[in-house]
């Protein structure tokens, strides 16, 4: 995939993208842990947040 510039694009990962990518692994991981406890409620949600909004905008940023 070419940029405007026509040279290869990069992708340019700053803290903004590792705070986001960090809080996705944490959310996955407290995510699990609380659905292996039995939690029905809480788990999914933070599983919800971790895979489908917080790495997504992680690596999009």
């Amino acid at each position: 995939m070419l940029n405007r510039m026509g040279s290869p694009a990069r992708l340019r990962f700053r803290s903004r993208n590792g705070i986001l990518l960090a809080a996705a692994v944490v959310s996955i991981g407290v995510g699990y842990l609380l659905l292996a406890q039995g939690s029905t409620t809480l788990a999914p949600i933070l599983l919800v947040l971790g895979y489908c909004v917080l790495f997504p905008l992680g690596l999009a940023l």
